[in-house]
């Protein structure tokens, strides 16, 4: 007698995901079929739900299975669907109780002992079934945390397969797991690695870098090696405002998607910060691939992307940074798909001056070849250069500096600066969608939110006409002028704030390299 039964679990596209019906039927004759787009790792399923059963008293019964994963037209990748292949097997030869299977989203990847492993995107799947009306998500308990975030679905971590059987059997009561979603966002929001305590002198640099902090502007810094460039970068996020709840669900479900949370995690709660080297090929950066995964942008979304050594990466990589940096967004197109993903980064950049590395040092004297040095900066083009506001030389930090018992200012003083400068940004850029800072505002709204006077319209012409600065810092030392003015509680842009903002445009000077 032929016996269907209807498993649901779930595919993955960009950062949603879409529920997959795992249809089983047993039927007189032999053979396993396996059909509705499955790559290989689904396929190989077989062998690991084969030797997982055995491992309880349960076998894959000798006759004719056919097994459908619909809608047949989106492709369904990796082995998180043995769990509910398995149960469709059982529930289909009357292995165990089929009633009540098809109330539950069921995944999870098998070892061959029948325990389960974890799976990528337990929180958007999670939405998923919460949005299609299941009673339960069953799923490895690795990631029950991750997906018990979701409130208004039971969420079951399970540790193996025997567990889901007598479940169904009604000999085993799984309880659903609780997590105190606020609880768990608030506890984590402070716990940073790094803090600009530990930073002695670099006053000039640790300014520029709260700049940025306050205005969120990309920033590129320019010094000799041992200076304390990485050492800065590393300290950008502990003093940006911490994550929104909503941040924080969306910058879960883009790791969680890509396979980076850690075990028994609930919450990314803390803001990015990815650190690619500079070896990097554009897929990685950006994301993609046959079955497109997030890339480093996307995993540095509402965080910072810091390229360490800018000019050493190739030319191609740095190109594609060009178009998610104005659009906030990155979209990867294939011939049968297309998947977006956020990708709303701070661009932190860190370079030597030229290829010795001394250039403008106080003490080393450059023995670069003349012309070698505007030579390395070309290595970066000019519409990516055009995308950074502020650009800090970072000279090495005195003796006397460096052995100082004192400790330099601590990131939460110096976050509070911040906070009250966001505050007044997003006042003044509230009834603008898709606008919060001042690093975000458009040519037209310079006009308006960055207005100056007649002696500073007289400094900035100066300034450009002295130092040989190229017209596009022009828009770049107004944005950088509002935020400076910001942090300091000022409604106009004075001369003070201008001449600070001309400051950090040492790329554009005439005169640097030559």
């Amino acid at each position: 007698m032929k016996m269907l039964v209807k498993v649901f679990g779930s595919a993955i596209s960009g950062i949603t995901a879409t529920t997959v019906c795992v249809e089983v039927s047993v039927d007189q004759g032999v053979g396993f079929f396996l059909v509705g787009l499955p790559d290989n790792a689904v396929k190989e399923s077989y062998q690991r739900v084969s030797s997982a059963l055995q491992c309880f008293g349960y076998k894959i019964p000798g006759k004719k299975i056919i097994i459908n994963m619909a809608p047949a037209d989106i492709r369904k990748e990796g082995s998180a669907y043995d769990l509910s292949i398995a149960m469709g097997i059982l529930a289909a030869s009357e292995q165990t109780i089929a009633e009540g299977l098809s109330d539950y989203l069921i995944m999870g990847e098998l070892s061959l002992d029948g325990s389960l492993q974890p799976i990528k995107g337990a929180l958007p799947i999670a939405l998923e079934a919460k949005a299609q009306g299941f009673k339960g998500f069953i799923l490895p308990n690795a990631n029950a945390q991750e997906a018990a975030i979701v409130k208004g679905i039971n969420v079951f971590g399970v540790d193996n397969i025997l567990e889901v059987i007598n479940f169904f059997n009604g000999t085993n009561r799984l309880v659903p797991i609780e997590v105190d979603c606020d609880e768990v966002f608030k506890k984590g929001l402070d716990l940073y690695e790094f803090d600009f305590t530990d930073v002695r002198g670099q006053e000039n640099v640790k300014r520029g870098m709260e700049i940025a902090a306050a205005g969120s502007h990309n920033v590129i810094l320019i010094g000799p090696p041992g200076s304390g460039k990485t050492m800065l970068a590393k300290r950008l996020p502990s003093i940006l405002p911490p994550l929104s709840l909503d941040e924080s669900l969306e910058t879960t479900k883009i790791h969680s998607v890509a396979g980076k949370m850690s075990k028994n995690t609930a919450l990314v709660s803390v803001r990015p910060f990815r650190n690619p080297h500079h070896t990097i090929s554009d897929v990685a950066l950006v994301g993609g691939g046959s079955y497109p995964q997030p890339g480093e942008i996307s995993l540095s979304h509402n965080g910072v992307l810091f390229l360490d050594e800018l000019p050493e990466f190739k030319r191609n990589v740095l190109e594609v940074l060009r178009q998610p940096m104005e659009e906030r967004q990155i979209t990867i197109s294939r011939s049968k798909l297309s998947v977006q993903y956020p990708a709303s980064f701070m661009l932190v950049a860190a370079m030597n001056p030229c290829p010795c590395g001394y250039y403008n040092h106080p003490s080393v004297s450059c023995t670069c070849q003349p012309g070698s040095v505007s030579k390395y900066l070309n290595k970066i083009s000019g519409p990516l250069l055009d995308r950074i506001d502020i650009q800090i030389e970072v000279v090495p930090v005195p003796f006397k500096e460096l052995s100082a018992m004192r400790d330099g200012e601590p990131s939460v003083v110096i976050r509070e600066r911040v906070l009250r400068a966001r505050k007044i940004q997003q006042e003044r850029f509230k009834d603008i969608e898709y606008i919060h800072c001042n690093a975000q505002m458009t040519p037209k709204m310079l006009k308006e939110y960055c207005k100056i006077g007649e002696s500073g319209i007289n400094l900035l012409k100066r300034a450009m006409e002295k130092l040989g600065l190229s017209a596009r810092a022009y828009d770049r030392i107004l944005k950088v002028s509002r935020t400076i003015a910001d942090l300091e509680a000022s409604e106009n842009i004075e001369n003070s704030h201008l001449a600070e903002a001309i400051g950090y445009r040492s790329l554009d000077r005439e005169t640097w390299g030559r």
